[in-house]
């Protein structure tokens, strides 16, 4: 498809952008200037791309006129790069036809993950703890800060239900394939004979919601001060930290009490308040037009059942694309890009095949 068309607007919206970027009123309106940086950024984005496969095509079509010269060692070396090139041009232009897709503005979010041990009992909540290190690992490799909001630990090492924040760079786009139903294949430890049990353990990813998505009236909390609890000896125990927030028009609670500051107990609790709100606000849209677009690889509602961790034959199989592979090991270590990568170009290609684009 010829896209020079398309880029041609992107140019002139984007310099339409940079003059209202200029405008020293634009910040009085704070989502006004936060929709105006995002689409200026995505915009931006996409240039660069379109200039990176412009150059590349030209080195494509150098090296195939090169691969015909009569200096054989020359034609050689020129043939050799072609398959090199061939696939750096596919990889731009998928790129680029991405970048002209409407974008999702929860795409360059932060994240906040919550995990919950499901059926399995100890070993599921252990399962749960396992998963929260894989993440810690990722974020770790991939540049990302983790801030752990709220958590319930179990006997052996577990986790009951922890919740964390993800920030960085398009954190939400990384992640935000990660929700619905994990399920475990093992020989747990307290497993005296040697018998694989089914474990699962739920995970949902949320976007942080902005104060301008969702504003919280203080007619509609109801904030709570109270003792934390926790292991004796704990800090935690030693002062009133902990913070419960009921947003009355829905009933909703959220409590905090794993930092000893009440006030970042209050801003930890608000924070995963509104994420959930948001998504609560997200549901009833798509409820409401349910006949619009189903992604190719789920929901990512917490009742589906996503991905198999198979420990015996070190296979990990992600049930939505019916990927399978066997690195089971580097994935618990934080090895998540392959199938981060291969969950987006399955969600985009859908998205391509249904967009006037495609």
């Amino acid at each position: 498809m010829d896209f020079q068309s398309l880029i041609a607007r992107k140019r002139e919206r984007f310099q339409q952008l940079e003059s209202e970027i200029a405008d020293p009123h634009l910040f009085d309106n704070r989502k006004r200037a936060s929709d105006t940086m995002r689409e200026h950024s995505a915009i931006k984005y996409l240039l660069a791309k379109w200039e990176e496969l412009v150059i590349a095509r030209r080195q494509l079509e150098d090296n195939r006129e090169l691969s015909t010269a009569t200096d054989a060692d020359l034609a050689q070396m020129a043939q050799e790069e072609i398959p090199t090139l061939e696939k750096r041009v596919a990889d731009l232009e998928f790129e680029v036809q991405v970048a002209l897709l409407p974008p999702d503005e929860a795409d360059d979010r932060d994240a906040i993950v919550e995990i919950r041990a499901g059926t399995g009992g100890s070993e599921a909540a252990i399962f749960a703890a396992d998963l929260y290190r894989m993440y810690n690992r990722y974020a770790e490799t991939a540049g990302l800060k983790i801030e752990d909001l709220e958590s319930s630990p179990s006997e052996l090492g577990g986790l009951k239900e922890i919740i964390f924040k993800i920030s960085g760079e398009s954190v939400f786009r990384k992640l935000r394939y990660e929700s619905g139903v994990h399920r475990v294949q093992r020989v747990p430890a307290t497993e005296a004979q040697g018998r694989i049990h089914t474990s699962t353990a739920t995970v949902a990813v949320l976007p942080e919601a902005e104060e301008v998505d969702f504003e919280l009236k203080p007619e509609d909390l109801r904030i709570e001060v109270c003792r934390a609890g926790g292991p004796g000896g704990q800090g935690v125990n030693t002062t009133d930290s902990a913070v419960q927030v009921m947003y009355i028009p829905t009933g909703r609670i959220v409590r905090c009490q794993d930092g000893r500051s009440q006030q970042k107990n209050k801003e930890k609790a608000l924070s995963i308040l509104r994420a959930r709100l948001l998504e609560d606000k997200k549901r009833e849209e798509e409820a409401k037009y349910s006949a619009t677009r189903k992604s190719q690889i789920g929901s990512g509602g917490r009742e589906e059942k996503i991905r198999t961790y198979n420990f015996a034959q070190n296979r990990i199989t992600d049930h939505r694309i019916g990927l399978t592979l066997y690195n089971l090991d580097r994935i618990l270590e934080g090895d998540l890009e392959e199938m981060i990568s291969a969950l987006q170009h399955a969600d985009l290609e859908q998205r391509l095949k249904e967009s006037a684009l495609a």
